[in-house]
């Protein structure tokens, strides 16, 4: 049976998005190890991360979208890697997808526009922590040129267990 071949379209994101932004990270909040948060997110709580990637500068947010219906498939981030000022060339870099969007091509549809965006912006470094296992996450991390640099062991503790973060880098 053929599957409709779902257009997307990969912008900035903006205010309008906050709620579908938010329900997408909170699926990954309840049901995942992917996230250390703990506990669910209004759109209202979630603004200040929002407002913290504007449209430009090293610190962007990117949203794809389904082109007919504009219901949002995911996105993904660019965020201060840490807060002392030597770190401002370094950039965390994630993806989040709606739970029904994984395995279409969007989180490389996504980060293709991320670090198109972040060309010119001065920047060194992006890095990403991946809790294993999530081969999905390490294959496309891996596709755009991060490379593996080392574990933090049992670092997070969420439904009932310790969790590994494996972290990778990129040169920008």
């Amino acid at each position: 049976m053929a599957s409709k071949r779902t257009e997307v379209q990969v912008r900035p994101g903006g205010e309008a998005d906050l709620d579908a932004l938010t329900a997408i990270y909170n699926h990954y909040v309840r049901e995942t190890p992917i996230t250390f948060d703990t506990a669910v997110f209004t759109p209202e709580e979630r603004r200040p991360w929002l407002l913290s990637h504007p449209v430009d500068g090293p610190h962007r947010l990117m949203v794809a979208a389904d082109t007919d219906s504009q219901e949002i498939l995911g996105y993904a981030t660019s965020s201060a890697f840490r807060v002392k000022p030597a770190y401002a060339t370094s950039v965390e870099a994630s993806v989040y997808l709606a739970p029904d969007a994984g395995g279409r091509g969007i989180g490389t549809l996504l980060y293709k526009a991320l670090f198109e965006a972040l060309g010119g912006q001065g920047l060194h470094r992006a890095y990403a922590g991946i809790v294993p296992p999530n081969e999905a996450s390490t294959r496309l991390h891996e596709r755009f040129g991060f490379r593996y640099v080392g574990t933090y062991r049992e670092v997070g503790y969420k439904f009932g267990r310790y969790w590994d973060v494996a972290w990778y880098e990129k040169e920008l």
